[in-house]
């Protein structure tokens, strides 16, 4: 089979290059720089995989949709489902959302998650390269694009957000870095981590995340609802805490046991480092 990826001279088409050539496939890429351009890609390749930024996504498919037949396969790698899968199925070819929930400095798929959302797809078309994936040690899990989004901008969203908004109020307090590291404990250091990770990375991408998802207002308007209940929850007494804490508690009952072990375990990491 020939896999053609339209953004596979970037980090995660290179990623998905090598994982797709080490399971036998024959792998075209095209770029700003390659002399294959992407209506070339398009035309020849079995199976086209749109591996490019949120905002250019609609627009690379719109690109080649003139160009593509029945007998191929569509899919995309963007972290955002309902818009891009809706654009695919206006071409002619079979459509398979894919979400990889990793970055493309993750070394193999190995344990990794890829979410996948078949639209317009047959069984057989889309195992051939779900198994790929598979093969190389991921585990794949479908979903319906408009679920997919709602869920990301929790997972993602949200996420990233509360991070945002965790690093601008150390900013607007004055908070001394070094200071606060010196005396952080490894469990809040991870906290620190991710903060430091995600503003060390590009912001387009997190704006896209933030901005296109269209479940993300609602989002939002959740969040500061719940930062307005938990401030009052703070000044108005011990009670009124106590009870909004066992709420929240309650709501995550049945991962509180895992979700110990789990930071417990990247705790001890820290601590031995």
């Amino acid at each position: 089979m020939r896999l053609g990826i339209i953004g596979g001279t970037g980090g995660m088409g290179t990623f998905f290059a090598r994982v797709f050539r080490e399971a036998g496939w024959e792998v075209l890429i095209s770029g700003p720089a390659t002399a294959l351009t992407n209506i070339d890609l398009a035309r020849t390749a079995d199976v086209v995989m749109v591996s490019v930024p949120i905002k250019k996504t609609m627009a690379v498919i719109e690109e080649i949709a003139p160009h593509l037949r029945d007998d191929q396969v569509l899919c995309d790698l963007t972290s955002l489902k309902a818009a891009p899968v809706a654009a695919m199925l206006r071409t002619r070819a079979a459509v398979l959302g894919l979400h990889p929930m990793f970055g493309p400095t993750t070394p193999t798929l190995a344990g990794q998650t890829v979410v996948a959302c078949p639209a317009r797809i047959n069984p057989d078309q889309a195992d051939l390269l779900l198994d790929a994936l598979k093969a190389g040690g991921a585990r794949v899990i479908e979903m319906d694009p408009a679920a997919h989004d709602q869920l990301m901008a929790v997972v993602q969203g949200l996420t990233h957000y509360t991070t945002l908004t965790l690093a601008g109020t150390m900013r607007r307090l004055g908070v001394d870095l070094d200071t606060l590291l010196a005396v952080t404990s490894p469990v809040y250091r991870t906290e620190m981590a991710l903060v430091g990770r995600l503003l060390g990375q590009d912001p387009a991408l997190y704006a896209a995340i933030l901005q296109e998802n269209p479940a993300m207002p609602a989002a939002l308007d959740a969040f500061r609802e719940a930062a307005a209940e938990a401030e009052r929850a703070v000044r108005d007494g011990e009670k009124e805490f106590v009870d909004l804490f066992a709420r929240d508690a309650a709501f995550f009952s049945a991962y509180i046991e895992e979700a110990t072990e789990e930071s417990e375990a990247l705790v001890q990491c820290l601590a031995t480092r």
